[in-house]
């Protein structure tokens, strides 16, 4: 069915519409998508894309395109598909993210089809079945091997920056993206400099779509936004998991990214010290350095572990001093330790 909206008269052309019609306009992901949630044609030299990357902050939508993009195909919508195609890869960090996430999910393909449409999920087989007979297989990244043999038409894989055998997965899913007459997978994640992620940005044949969590804030809990927005913006986290940035290491910095994302552990072991690191900005001016604030803890056996950043613009003393005065009651910390002038005397609080 079509629907046609004239721009500015929204309100009115609503109000004529039938059930029918309605029922058309709120199911048409072409009408309510933004731009970044729908594929482009063509790379940047005229040629159908074969890798569509979806680089997205936290709740940005990222999720709801690539199941959008795998229903379109799966059922031949006009205009991502002419027909349906039969064969589809499902590839996610693990088994449980890829049914949780990719299938079961808010956003996931169940919850993208009308109820008359809605593939069949069956867990026990590890696939979902449309109605025409397209089947879609789920993969974990952390079994390649698993990807070696079976062969598909499309693929969409999720978060690809978080697999931990993320280049030997994606070889083995290319190989088996051999059917029909242009095989074609969507890519979505929140970025991570990791080297996957820079060879497909750096392959002419992948286009590339970018969106912040806030272009998705109608979505999402208001409070979600403004908080995170108050915790992080502005951050090297922030830009990373908000605002979709690939973040790289600062040429000639102590310590590297890929050191640190190694380190990372779920938990820390019980902690006999935790201290609130302060080291203040040199002026409080608009313009001043950041005030940095970071909380560690100290095991038994001599571990140290970086708890969090709480680190602040600088500006007034009351200011960074009130963030790290509630790091410290976060935390339960055992003390406050701050930088007294720039040569590194501190002050212990």
């Amino acid at each position: 069915m079509s629907v046609s909206i004239r721009n500015g008269t929204l309100k009115d052309d609503l109000a004529s519409l039938g059930e029918a019609a309605l029922s058309a306009l709120l199911k048409d992901w072409q009408v309510w998508a933004r731009d970044d949630q729908l594929p482009p044609r063509f790379t940047q030299a005229g040629q159908p894309w074969r890798t569509w990357l979806i680089l997205g902050g936290r709740g940005a939508g990222k999720t709801r395109a690539g199941a959008e993009w795998i229903k379109a195909k799966a059922l031949g919508l006009e205009p991502i598909a002419s027909q349906p195609v039969r064969r589809i890869a499902l590839v996610g960090e693990t088994m449980a993210e890829v049914r949780h996430v990719m299938v079961e999910g808010q956003s996931g393909l169940l919850a993208v089809h009308c109820e008359k449409e809605r593939p069949k999920f069956e867990p026990s087989k590890g696939v979902v079945v449309w109605k025409n007979g397209t089947v879609a297989q789920l993969f974990s990244a952390e079994n390649a091997e698993g990807l070696r043999g079976p062969q598909f038409e499309v693929a969409w894989c999720d978060e690809i920056a978080k697999w931990r055998q993320g280049e030997l997965a994606w070889d083995m899913l290319q190989f088996g993206l051999r059917l029909g007459h242009c095989p074609q997978l969507v890519a979505t994640t929140t970025p991570r400099p990791v080297p996957l992620l820079k060879r497909i940005l750096a392959d002419p044949m992948s286009v590339v779509s970018k969106a912040a969590t806030e272009m998705n804030a109608c979505n999402l809990a208001p409070s979600f936004v403004s908080e995170v927005k108050r915790r992080y913006e502005g951050t090297v986290l922030g830009r990373q998991e908000l605002q979709g940035e690939i973040i790289e290491d600062q040429s000639g910095s102590l310590w590297r990214r890929d050191w640190i994302e190694s380190a990372r552990v779920e938990c820390a072991a019980d902690l006999k010290t935790i201290v609130v690191g302060v080291d203040p900005p040199v002026s409080a001016t608009e313009r001043s350095d950041a005030c940095g604030i970071v909380v560690a803890g100290c095991g038994d056996d001599g571990q140290v572990f970086v708890l969090a950043d709480r680190t602040v613009q600088g500006r007034e003393p009351n200011v960074w001093a009130r963030a790290a005065v509630r790091a410290y009651h976060e935390f339960e910390a055992d003390r406050i330790v701050a930088e007294i002038n720039q040569g590194g005397d501190c002050q212990f609080l």
